[in-house]
C-alpha cells in the first residue's frame, strides 16, 4: 500500500511517500514559498536521486499538482501514476475535544476541523488548505486526518481543567490540550517494543525536545498529563517561547510597556525562551558554542531549560505513582548528549542512571542507561510521518 503523508504550512508543504508493505520512504520533499516569488520544490528519493526546481506555485493546489508531477516524473519519480497512491494522511494540529483518534475525512469532519480554527489560528487554516488541495487534485483518494492533540485526549479532567471561571470552559473550551501527540505516541510505543515490555504496563515520560518542546506522562499507554496547554506556549521554555510564567507578568508588562495583546503575544511566542535569556540565539547549537566561549547568559539559558525538563520528569513520576522509562526525542533530545546528561543529573533517587559512553551516541535508537539503573533512559528518533502513515493505513484498510 502506497501512502502519501502531507504536512501543510501557510507557505510550505512537506511530503513523504511511503511503501507501507515495507515501511519504506520512497520519496520526500518540500514545496516552499507557496504563493510567494521564487517558489520551489525540493525532492529526494530512497535511492538518492534528487531534484530542486523553481516552479510557480500560487497556492496549495499548485503545490499538490507539482508534487504529483515530481513523484511520477520519468527521471526522478518513484511511481508511475497517481492511481498507485492508496490514501493521503494529513497532519492536523488541533482537533479540540472533538477528536480523540485519527479519522477518515468527510464533510462532517471538515466542518468540525474548521470549528477548531479559533483554537489554533496559525496552524489549522494551512492544514485545512492542504486537505482541500489534495481533495481537489486527487479526487476520490481517501484522505485521513491525524491530530496532534488526539493522543492527549485521555487526560483526566483534573489534569486538563484550568482554575478559571468554569463558564469559560463551557463557552470557549478553554482547557489544556497538549501538542506533539503523534510524536509522544510513536516514541512511547517504540520504547515498549525496544524493551520487550507490554505497553499497557509501563509508566513512561516522553521528552520531545526541539525548538518547540513538550513533556508527556504516558501511564499504561495513555497520556495522563502533558506540559503544553491551551496553546503550545505553555510548559517548558523553548527556542523563542517563554513557557510557564506567572500570568500576572502579562498584564504588568502590557501596562508598563503600553503593549497591545498582539504585541504581548509576539513577545511571548517569538522573542522569549532561550533566545531572550541568552541574547544569542534560539538554536541550542549556537548556545553550546557561546558557552564554550564563556558566555554566561547562554550557559544560564541552557541551565534553565534542563532544570525545567527535570522538574516535569519528577512531577510526572509523582502523577503516575512511579516511573519505568524516560524517552528523549526530537532535535535536542536526539542529538544533544550534554543536555540529556544535565537533565538526568540529580534524578538518581528515582532510579535514573545513564552511561556516559552510551549517551555520547546520537541519531539512532539506544538505551543509554547503566546496567544497574532501575529506570531505563532511551533515545528514540521520532518519526511523525511514519506514525501518520501507519494511522492512515489502519483506517483505510478497515
Amino acid at each position: 500500500m502506497i501512502i502519501l503523508v502531507v504536512n501543510a504550512g501557510s507557505s510550505s508543504l512537506k511530503y513523504q511517500l511511503f511503501d507501507m508493505d515495507k515501511e519504506l520512504v520512497l520519496a520526500k520533499g518540500l514545496c516552499d514559498r507557496i504563493g510567494l516569488p521564487g517558489s520551489l520544490i525540493k525532492h529526494k528519493t530512497f535511492d538518492k536521486r534528487s531534484a530542486e526546481k523553481e516552479i510557480e506555485m500560487k497556492n496549495h493546489k499548485d503545490a499538490i499538482a507539482a508534487l504529483i508531477r515530481v513523484l511520477t516524473h520519468e527521471e526522478y519519480g518513484v511511481i508511475k501514476s497517481l492511481d498507485e497512491i492508496s490514501a493521503v494522511g494529513h497532519r492536523v494540529v488541533h482537533g479540540g475535544e472533538k477528536f480523540f483518534k485519527s479519522v477518515i475525512l468527510d464533510d462532517e469532519v471538515m466542518k468540525a476541523i474548521k470549528e477548531c480554527v479559533e483554537l489554533a489560528p496559525l496552524h489549522n487554516p494551512p492544514n485545512i488548505t492542504g486537505i482541500e488541495a489534495c481533495q481537489h487534485i486527487m479526487g476520490n483518494v481517501p484522505q485521513v486526518a491525524v491530530f496532534d492533540t488526539a493522543f492527549h485526549q485521555t487526560m483526566p479532567q483534573k489534569a486538563y481543567i484550568y482554575a478559571l471561571p468554569y463558564e469559560y470552559y463551557q463557552k470557549y473550551k478553554v482547557r489544556k490540550y497538549g501538542f506533539h501527540g503523534t510524536s509522544h505516541k510513536y516514541v512511547s510505543e517504540r520504547a515498549a517494543a525496544l524493551l520487550g515490555s507490554p505497553y499497557d504496563k509501563l509508566k513512561i515520560v516522553t521528552c520531545h525536545l526541539g525548538n518547540g518542546s513538550s513533556i508527556a506522562a504516558v501511564d499504561c499507554g495513555k497520556t495522563v498529563d502533558t506540559s503544553m496547554g491551551f496553546t503550545p506556549l505553555d510548559g517548558l521554555p523553548m527556542g523563542t517561547r517563554c513557557g510557564t510564567i506567572d500570568p500576572a507578568v502579562v498584564t504588568f508588562l502590557m501596562n508598563k510597556e503600553n503593549m497591545s495583546p498582539e504585541q504581548m503575544d509576539t513577545i511571548m511566542n517569538k522573542k522569549s525562551g532561550v533566545l531572550a535569556i541568552s541574547g544569542v540565539s534560539s538554536d541550542f547549537r549556537d548556545l553550546d558554542n557561546a558557552v564554550a566561549q564563556g558566555n554566561e547568559r547562554a550557559a544560564l539559558a541552557l541551565e534553565v531549560f534542563a532544570y525545567s525538563v527535570k522538574k516535569f520528569i519528577g512531577a510526572y513520576a509523582c502523577a503516575m505513582g512511579g516511573l519505568d522509562v524516560i524517552v528523549f526525542t526530537a532535535g535536542i533530545g536526539e542529538n544533544n548528549p550534554q543536555m540529556r546528561k544535565n537533565i538526568c543529573a540529580g534524578l538518581e533517587f528515582l532510579g535514573v542512571e545513564i552511561d556516559d559512553e552510551k549517551n555520547a551516541e546520537r541519531g539512532f535508537e539506544i538505551d543509554i542507561s547503566t546496567e544497574k539503573a532501575k529506570v531505563r533512559t532511551l533515545v528514540i528518533p521520532t518519526n511523525e510521518e511514519l506514525a501518520i502513515a501507519k494511522e492512515t493505513k489502519k483506517l483505510v484498510s478497515c
